[in-house]
């Protein structure tokens, strides 16, 4: 079980927006301040905007800020829109219910229980408390 990098760089520029209190942040910015290059975060806010997740302002004071309050932001949230469904396991889908040819096989429930347990700290855990 391993994320990928869209999901740890993708929560480390909301925790950089979350942080800059509603003002409107540039990809610039937060490639330079994170150390993640600017063509990977354009590829990652496009998501992200597209989910609603940010909103973006062009022009020269312009940037990204967060389309909802921090608290109102779960990891799950930001983790799925960039890594698409999240499925641990080839056998439990992303919600704990069993998609496998050997309903008999002893590792299913435990699968299906952890999935369910990192689904619901990842669903409530929020944005906030990452400040």
């Amino acid at each position: 079980m391993k994320f990928s990098t869209k999901s740890t760089y993708g929560i480390r520029a909301m925790i950089s927006l979350a942080k800059n209190s509603g003002d409107s942040l540039s990809l610039a910015k937060i490639a330079e301040e994170e150390k993640i290059s600017l063509g990977y975060l354009e590829r990652l806010f496009s998501k992200l905007k597209k989910a609603g997740l940010v909103t973006s302002e062009r022009g020269v004071n312009g940037g990204y800020t967060l389309s909802r309050k921090p608290e109102d932001i779960s990891i799950l949230d930001i983790v799925k829109t960039l890594e698409g469904s999240i499925s641990y396991f080839r056998c439990v889908d992303e919600t704990g219910a069993v998609s496998c040819d050997n309903g008999s096989c002893g590792a299913l429930k435990v699968l299906s229980r952890l999935q369910k347990a990192v689904n619901d700290t990842l669903v409530n855990f929020k944005l906030s408390e990452l400040l």
